[in-house]
């Protein structure tokens, strides 16, 4: 785990459908405006990326920073989900082996875009997105 200045902040595939959809999934339920995002395709978010090895060009995880750790694959997801309003119980999901829950993890990620696709270019944020998103 490395450790990054910003706290808060998912890194995620801004061409991924899916990567997509997680992050409204956390923006319609992170009602405290905990989190703020970076497309693994802005050049904040390369940075980032690169800082803790995941290749920018084929970024086989989302990570999300918090408490000045990065934290990958089903590790990023449940830290994510555990400071939700009403989804703390997801914290008794890291009983779970993390070998087992990173085989899940990452079988979906490699066939995110055969799941819901992809897009051409990053999708563009609607007004109150765009204020959480750092590039």
């Amino acid at each position: 785990m490395s450790s990054w200045p910003d706290d808060d902040v998912i890194l995620y595939d801004g061409v991924c459908i899916f990567c997509s959809r997680w992050v409204r999934f956390v923006i319609a339920r992170d009602t405290a405006r905990r989190f703020r995002f970076t497309p693994i395709q802005s050049d904040y978010g390369t940075r980032l990326a690169k800082t803790f090895g995941i290749d920018p060009e084929d970024p086989d995880t989302n990570a999300v920073v918090h408490g000045g750790i990065a934290w990958m694959k089903s590790d990023a997801a449940l830290t994510v989900l555990s400071h939700l309003p009403g989804w703390g119980w997801t914290r008794a999901l890291f009983a779970v082996p993390k070998p087992l829950r990173d085989a899940v993890y990452s079988l979906i990620a490699r066939n995110r875009y055969k799941i819901l696709g992809k897009y051409e270019t990053c999708f563009v944020p609607d007004a109150d997105m765009q204020a959480r998103v750092l590039e």
